[in-house]
């Protein structure tokens, strides 16, 4: 037991401040660790939470330690484990009644108090409570290693065009936002917007899933309808694969990835609408747009999530901007293309190459090897044929001449 915490009514909790880990863990990960630093500003500075005991904190609640004293925090998920909670049913039979807002509906349970929920479908997915233990993991590596900027995932050579905006409208599940994220970071796009969402915002399910590229989804803005998101672009795309009766031009990714460079060079801001999972855009909203852009696919089955959707449309875009980098570049990677990488070494020269063919032919001479003797210009000719075809490098070329006077110096000892 660390000396910042103390076991008060089965829960951890700060000792002298009273609040429980989980809550000390969910404002840290929220709001930042400053926030939590600040929040008693007139506490006595023996008493004030430090920077070495939010660490304390931290590391208890992510290594669960709670777990060896049994007392664990309320809504985290180690808790309802040690209440033999093991499905939605389970929890609901806690309650003499379940009343749903959306519906109107009251459920009642042999349990005790009453609960008031926004629907069950959401408490569906709540009510095993949260993962504080990976929350407060994330903000020890926050706290020891610093937070990743977006700027730290696009370089100087990709802000030089402004990248369109990604648009989901009313996306359905969290994680999909976080992959949309992801392939965003993969391909130079900063610029994400939320309509509305199912499940609210922020959302850490989709920070989670973002691996690496959280700081796009914290910078992510929040919008309630299309209208409000696309108000400052002067030239948006409407993902689709269905056919829409409009008269409105149709682009493939490439075409679109071209259009969007040459506007942004003339200073116009780009966005691409990407509908619900489930449904796609509506009519109404496809009609915001400009032009359709649609997904060359299997028309028997067109069927992309929203993080492909995003990936495939950025690829083309971060390809035509020609900022594309064939892998990872760091202080220790260096950029590289397509072909075969020579490192330090280099093509052997013609000087080389004949210089092998001579010594291995002359080996093979003496070993009897051209049979029948007429036939001894066309087996070199072959041999020559197939050992250019490998397009050697100076150093194979000294290990193929260093195997064959090998091999020569074995069988002149036997």
């Amino acid at each position: 037991m660390t000396q910042f915490i103390e076991i008060l009514d089965s829960e951890p909790r700060l000792v002298e401040h009273g609040e429980s880990v989980a809550a000390i863990v969910h404002l840290a990960h929220e709001e930042g660790v400053q926030a939590v630093l600040s929040q008693q500003p007139d506490q006595a500075e023996a008493s004030a939470l430090n920077i070495k005991a939010l660490e304390e904190v931290l590391v208890y609640c992510a290594e669960q330690r709670c777990s060896e004293v049994k007392a664990t925090c309320q809504n985290c998920r180690l808790h309802t484990q040690s209440n033999g909670l093991e499905n939605f049913d389970d929890y609901l039979k806690q309650f003499s009644s379940v009343h749903c807002k959306d519906t109107g509906l009251t459920l009642n349970g042999p349990g005790e108090g009453e609960l008031e929920i926004p629907s069950l479908e959401q408490q569906s997915q709540r009510w095993a409570g949260e993962e504080y233990w990976f929350w407060a993991r994330r903000v020890l590596r926050k706290l020891r290693y610093g937070v990743r900027q977006v700027d730290d995932l696009i370089g100087p050579d990709q802000s030089i065009l402004s990248p369109p905006a990604v648009i989901l409208v009313e996306p359905q599940i969290p994680e999909n936002i976080g992959m949309v994220a992801r392939a965003m970071g993969n391909f130079g796009l900063d610029d994400l917007r939320v309509v509305n969402p199912r499940d609210g915002w922020p959302s850490e399910k989709a920070r989670a899933v973002a691996s690496g590229a959280a700081a796009i989804i914290d910078n992510a803005s929040l919008h309630p309808d299309v209208t409000s998101a696309i108000h400052d672009l002067n030239w948006v795309a409407a993902t689709t694969a269905r056919q829409r009766d409009m008269r409105k031009p149709v682009t493939a990714p490439e075409e679109a990835a071209q259009t969007i460079t040459t506007s942004s060079a003339d200073g116009d801001r780009c966005g691409i609408l990407f509908g619900r999972e489930r449904n796609g855009l509506t009519t109404d909203e496809v009609a915001l747009s400009d032009a359709i852009l649609m997904i060359p696919i299997n028309n028997r089955f067109a069927s992309l999530n929203l993080a492909q959707s995003v990936l495939l449309i950025g690829y083309e875009w971060l390809k035509a901007t020609g900022s594309a980098s064939l892998g990872r570049v760091t202080n220790n990677e260096k950029p590289v293309e397509a072909g075969v990488n020579l490192g330090k070494n280099r093509r052997a020269t013609k000087q080389e190459l004949v210089g092998l063919f001579e010594h291995l032919e002359s080996e093979l001479e003496k070993k009897g090897f051209y049979t029948p003797s007429h036939r001894r210009h066309v087996i070199v000719r072959n041999v020559r044929t197939m050992l250019s075809r490998m397009d050697a490098t100076d150093q194979e070329v000294r290990t193929l001449r260093g195997i064959v006077a090998t091999l020569v110096r074995t069988r002149d000892a036997e």
